[in-house]
């Protein structure tokens, strides 16, 4: 096997139309660079796609190779592990190793296997490769995330053979650049889809080339392609590998080295969603459920729709559309209506959808319906564990009433509601009616942050964006909202209530104005921190005065994970926290953090009462967190980056000038991000964060992300971690989790999963989000559904 000496991760492929005899040789005339994985369309029969793997050995970390084989319904087929070589760091190309996932085609449709390398989201350090008995595939090159611009070249590494890139190009002009590839090749060669010569790409002595065509019609049923006399280099394509807001398929790098085996996938992706749905009767003896139809083409569609039911088991279902009609990149409802039959106990059905132009690309969502109530409205048997595409529905049978767009808030009465991005969904005789933020005849008003806060009359305020920040406020209960604009641009943070904080008046927030970004240091920013102190006037409407500035060195707000708290108000005093860049050349050891109070009566601020430091220093996932428990004491947790958070109290009630406890790790050793805390009504500390563990048990690599808590009893010690939700992969993890507290002192906790992995990001349609609570200050923990709130 030939050795990869720059992006490491090499894909060995075969197809052939024939089953191949087990023993086999393995043969293979391309390979190419980066992971992710490969969709198919088989015939019914077998299928089976065999991987061969090679550790390069550059790192002494283990790459145990994971293969999931998934089908229409994401129902995991096979899977199967290539485990490290065991060979030292800098051994070599170490010994090749083979797998094969296998299953009997019986639903026709869309299957696919998922690669996923332990220690390699980029995967820099194996060789890898496929065949398969499958005619018709993509494959969608897709690594793990970077803090960068998503990009994904193709990287191409024979240089002894000629070979094809095969891809659906942007729809206009686009470029093509070529790297690393050899100066002795000649041109490369563009061929449109009826495979009509279009242009060359030269190739300089240094390896480069750079060439623009134009596509004035694209389909994504008809690859153009890219003829390569050696093939061997890094290529980039606009609307490929790289994308603009109006490409049509962002984000999804598919392509094929062979035109015959490409199908449409791009097409068709997301075509019918959810893939499966668990439902649990409970004490309904009918019910529905909604799928969503989804035409991801640029070209308008028919989609028939139907109802296939296991041979002699058909029971009382139906659709209330066997046809809908879509435009370019639009969505709509679909119902499945059903009756509970009088006997047994668990039934399924398949709801398939056929695209009428392209009936081939049928595929197919499995419908599982259950007698009995559904194990997520019981106590949950914790860590909740994911595992691949079966999550909190799959497993559970979750299926709130709900809405799960954000976090949920209460207002004075204990109501919940829900900032749902361009409205408010507040909870009324059971259900969830949805305001508009805009007023009729005005300009559209989104949400710019998902909190929701209250004042002592129970107004409701958010902020939201209307080509600009506006402060949002209704004084009847969440029906209409009036928008009053903010002088500044940045983002803004609202105090919310975390325990026992109400301010008097409207709600204070702060707004990071960012003036200055370091290019040497990507997480180190410079923000001007103002603190709004909203008044309401006599006649109801609320106005803001000039703002306080806090700081000017500010390094901003990390709010899309744990959701921080910024301020807490008491009487006339409003506290403030923290965290400012430093001089890279100073030695500190982290972000350091500080609090200030503003006192509304005498309209001065207080001195900064510097607290601790969380490392690293100039990080803006360090934002910190405040909140105050019954006796007025002011509570602070300093954000880390991977470190232990540090925990201090203030001295004196509702006061940050008069002294603080030493900043003390909340436990040994322990790499946590994204701090979120509330006070419960006992003065009890809540707070949740992501969490990195090892544990070989679980994964091979014994490195991932997880979604944890910890809480900390008045007088006592914080508690030791509990693991919350752990997710379904290895490497890197995001949960973009929020911890509020209602009236009565019950947590909830909303969370969304997201994979470092863009293959399995991409594979879903929308958001994962959950919402979970604890009634008993974190005890126990269950799955939220309506009927909590009623208690």
């Amino acid at each position: 096997m030939t050795r990869i000496t720059h992006l490491g991760v090499v894909f060995l492929f075969f197809a052939a139309a024939a089953i191949a005899a087990e023993n086999s040789a393995w043969t293979t005339d391309h390979r190419w660079g980066g992971i992710g994985g490969i969709f198919l369309l088989p015939d019914t029969g077998e299928l089976w796609v065999e991987v061969e793997k090679a550790d390069l050995n550059r790192s002494d970390k283990p790459t145990f190779m994971t293969l999931i084989l998934f089908g229409p319904d994401r129902q995991v087929l096979d899977e199967k592990t290539i485990p490290d070589d065991g060979q030292a760091k800098g051994s070599g190309t170490g010994p090749v190793q083979h797998a094969r996932v296998a299953t009997t085609v019986r639903g026709v449709g869309i299957y696919g296997v998922l690669v996923t390398v332990s220690n390699d989201r980029y995967g820099e350090n194996v060789e890898w490769g496929f065949r398969t008995n499958c005619t018709h595939y993509v494959i969608e090159t897709a690594r793990g995330h970077r803090d960068a611009d998503h990009e994904e070249p193709i990287v191409l590494r024979n240089p002894d053979v000629a070979g094809d890139v095969c891809f659906v190009p942007r729809a206009g002009e686009f470029t093509i650049d070529v790297a690393e590839a050899s100066s002795e090749s000649g041109p490369l060669e563009l061929f449109n889809a009826l495979d009509e010569k279009v242009g060359e790409l030269p190739i300089g002595s240094d390896g480069t080339g750079s060439a623009k065509f134009r596509a004035d019609t694209v389909s994504a049923m008809e690859p153009w392609r890219l003829h390569l006399p050696k093939y061997s280099g890094s290529v980039q394509i606009d609307g490929v590998t790289r994308w603009s807001q109006k490409d049509s398929f962002r984000d999804e790098t598919l392509w094929s080295p062979q035109k015959d085996s490409w199908f449409g996938f791009a097409a068709v992706r997301w075509m019918l969603t959810p893939y499966s749905n668990t439902i649990y009767a409970g004490t309904q003896e009918d019910g529905t459920s909604t799928f969503q139809v989804h035409n991801n083409d640029s070209r308008s569609t028919a989609v028939t729709l139907d109802i296939e039911f296991p041979e002699d088991k058909k029971w009382s279902a139906e659709l209330d559309k066997s046809e809908v009609t879509l435009g370019p990149n639009q969505s709509t409802e679909v119902t499945l209506r059903y009756q509970l039959p009088a006997e047994g106990d668990q039934w399924e059905c398949k709801v398939r959808a056929i695209p009428n132009d392209a009936p081939e690309l049928a595929t197919f969502s499995t419908f599982r319906l259950r007698r009995g109530i559904a194990p997520a409205l019981a106590p949950l048997s914790m860590p909740l564990d994911l595992k691949p595409f079966q999550h909190e529905n799959e497993q559970l049978g979750y299926a709130p009433s709900c809405p799960l767009t954000n976090q949920v808030y209460f207002d004075m009465n204990n109501r919940p509601v829900v900032n749902n991005g361009d409205g408010l969904s507040v909870l009324n005789d059971g259900k969830w009616p949805t305001a508009s933020y805009t007023a009729p005849g005005s300009a559209p008003i989104r949400s710019a942050t998902t909190k929701v806060a209250f004042d002592r009359d129970n107004g409701i305020y958010s902020i939201g964006d209307a080509n600009g920040k506006v402060l949002l406020y209704s004084g009847d209960g969440g029906n209409h909202f009036a928008a009053t604009a903010i002088p500044a641009p940045g983002t803004c943070d609202i105090e919310q209530f975390s325990g026992h904080n109400l301010p008097d008046g409207p709600p204070p927030f702060v707004q990071f104005n960012l003036t200055e970004k370091d290019p040497n240091l990507i997480w180190r920013r410079l923000n001007d921190m103002l603190l709004y102190l909203p008044k309401k006037e006599a006649d109801g409407t609320v106005s803001l005065q000039e703002p306080v500035l806090i700081t000017k060195k500010c390094i901003g707000y990390s709010g899309h994970s744990g959701m921080p708290s910024t301020i807490v108000s008491r009487g006339s005093k409003v506290h403030v926290v923290w965290a400012e860049a430093t001089d890279p050349a100073e030695q500190v050891p982290g972000v350091p953090t500080y609090a200030a109070t503003y006192d509304r009566e005498t309209g001065t601020l207080g001195a900064p009462a510097l607290i601790g430091y969380g490392p690293p220093a100039n990080d803006v996932h360090n934002t910190p967190c405040i909140t105050m428990d019954s006796e007025g004491y002011l509570h602070v947790l300093i954000g880390t980056h991977g470190a232990t958070f540090k925990y201090s109290r203030s001295l004196k009630p509702n006061s940050t000038a008069d002294g603080w406890t030493p900043a003390e790790d909340l436990g040994a050793g322990l790499r946590q991000t994204y701090v979120g805390m509330v006070c419960d009504k006992d003065d009890t500390l809540h707070v949740v964060f992501r969490l990195w563990q090892d544990d070989t048990q679980r994964f091979p690599s014994g490195i991932y992300a997880c979604l944890a808590y910890m809480s900390k009893r008045k007088g006592e010690a914080w508690s030791a971690p509990r693991l919350l939700v752990v997710p379904p992969f290895s490497e890197y993890s995001v949960y973009y989790h929020r911890l509020t507290i209602d009236r009565k002192g019950r947590l909830f906790l909303s969370y969304d999963y997201w994979s470092t992995l863009w293959f399995y990001r991409n594979d879903h349609m929308g958001s994962r989000r959950a919402l979970m609570m604890s009634p008993d200050s974190g005890a126990t923990w269950k799955l939220v559904d309506s009927s909590d709130f009623a208690q």
